[in-house]
C-alpha cells in the first residue's frame, strides 16, 4: 500500500493511497476541522481519471465543511473517494485496504456510506478501524443515514414551496427527480404520499423498474430530457455541477432543491439561477439530514433517533432563515448559505 501526501490550497490534509494487491486506488480530502473532527461519506464511483476524482474530493469536503457548520453538528467537513465501479469492483479486500487508509488520519477523518457504499459495507470496514460512523442501529450506530437525508431534503422543498408557490402542501405541486438512488427513492415516497406529482429519471434500467413497481403513476423521462420537463421544483438526486451555465437556460421550474452535494458549478450559477427568478434550496443545507443523523451517535448518550428527528427538522428553518436573508439583503441564496457558515467557523477559527 503506497500512501502519498498531497498538497492542496487551503485544505488541511489531503492523501492518495494506490494498493495493486487489492485494486483500491483511492483519495481522503480534509478540509477543515475548526469545528470538529471531519466527517463525510465514502463514495465509490468510476471516475474517468485521477485529476475527475480529485476535483470530486475537493469539492465534496469543503462542501461538508458547509453542511455541518450551518447544520451545527460540531464536527467539520472531509471526504472519500474510491476510484472503480462498485457493481463489479468491489470487493471485501478492497474495503479492507480502504479501512486501514482511513485509520491512518487516526481519526480526524471519519467515514460513512455515501454513492457507491452501504451499510453493509461500513460494517466489514469496521473490522479493520474505529473511525467509521452509520452502521446498523442493532450496533449501538445510527444506521442508513439516507432516510434522513431524504427527510431533510422534503422539508426544505416544502419551505421553498411556501415561498415561491404560496402553498402549504405538496398537493398538485409538479417535481422532476433528477435520480432516484438510495436517498432518491426515500424523497419520492415523501412526494408522493405529500400529493406530488412527479417525473423521474435514472442511469439505471433496474432503478427505473423499481419505480415503475412501487410507483405506478410517476413519468419516466430519457436522463437529458428532465432539465426540460416544466414541472414547480427540478430536483438533483445524482451528481454534482448539473445546474450550470449550459443546463440553467432550460429549466423550467420555479425551484431546485434536492438531495445531490455540490449542485452549482461555480458561484456564478447561484446568480444566474437568481436572475431567472428561480429559487435555489442551498444543497448543503437542504441535504443535511444524512450527516445530522450520524453526527447524533457521536453525541454524549450515543444515538438518539428522536433527538435526531428533532434536529433533521431544523432544516426546514434554517431553509426559511437564508431565504429571507436571501430577500432583505438581494443576495442569492447560495451566498446567503455561503455567509451562514464562514460565520459559524470563524468564530472557532
Amino acid at each position: 500500500m503506497k500512501i502519498t501526501e498531497i498538497q492542496v490550497p487551503n485544505y488541511e490534509l489531503v492523501k492518495k493511497c494506490e494498493d495493486p494487491e487489492s485494486g483500491l486506488h483511492a483519495i481522503i480530502a480534509i478540509h477543515n476541522t475548526f469545528l470538529g473532527p471531519a466527517l463525510g461519506g465514502m463514495r465509490m464511483y468510476p471516475y474517468a481519471s485521477e485529476d475527475d476524482a480529485m476535483t470530486d474530493v475537493l469539492r465534496l469536503s469543503r462542501g461538508m465543511t458547509f453542511k455541518s457548520a450551518v447544520a451545527e453538528t460540531g464536527l467539520g467537513g472531509g471526504k472519500s473517494v474510491i476510484i472503480g465501479d462498485p457493481e463489479t469492483q468491489k470487493t471485501p479486500q478492497l474495503l479492507e485496504a480502504m479501512a486501514k487508509f482511513v485509520d491512518t488520519f487516526e481519526g480526524k477523518y471519519r467515514t460513512a456510506e455515501d454513492s457507491g457504499t452501504n451499510v453493509h459495507d461500513m460494517v466489514h470496514i469496521k473490522k479493520f478501524t474505529e473511525y467509521v460512523t452509520g452502521l446498523p442501529l442493532e450496533m449501538g450506530s445510527s444506521g442508513d443515514p439516507s432516510p434522513y437525508t431524504a427527510l431533510g431534503t422534503f422539508l426544505g422543498m416544502r419551505a421553498c414551496v411556501e415561498e415561491r408557490l404560496g402553498k402549504d402542501s405538496f398537493e398538485g405541486v409538479h417535481v422532476a427527480l433528477q435520480g432516484v438512488g438510495h436517498v432518491g427513492m426515500y424523497l419520492l415516497d415523501h412526494l408522493v404520499k405529500g400529493g406530488a406529482r412527479v417525473t423521474v429519471c435514472d442511469i439505471r434500467e433496474s432503478t427505473l423498474q423499481a419505480v415503475k413497481t412501487e410507483f405506478p403513476d410517476a413519468q419516466v423521462v430519457e436522463p437529458d430530457t428532465i432539465y426540460d420537463v416544466d414541472c414547480d421544483i427540478f430536483s438533483p438526486n445524482a451528481m454534482g455541477a448539473i445546474i450550470n451555465e449550459t443546463t440553467i437556460p432550460r429549466l423550467k421550474c420555479k425551484i431546485i432543491a434536492g438531495a445531490a452535494n455540490n449542485q452549482l458549478r461555480d458561484d456564478e450559477d447561484g446568480v444566474r439561477c437568481r436572475e431567472r427568478e428561480i429559487l435555489y434550496a442551498p444543497d448543503y443545507v437542504i441535504n443535511a439530514g444524512g450527516i445530522i443523523n450520524v453526527s447524533v451517535e457521536l453525541e454524549e448518550g450515543g444515538y438518539n433517533e428522536e433527538r435526531s428527528r428533532r434536529k433533521v427538522h431544523n432544516i426546514y428553518n434554517a431553509v426559511k432563515e437564508i431565504i429571507q436573508i436571501s430577500k432583505d439583503e438581494q443576495i442569492p441564496t447560495a451566498k446567503a448559505a455561503y455567509e451562514i457558515a464562514m460565520r459559524k467557523i470563524n468564530a472557532r477559527a
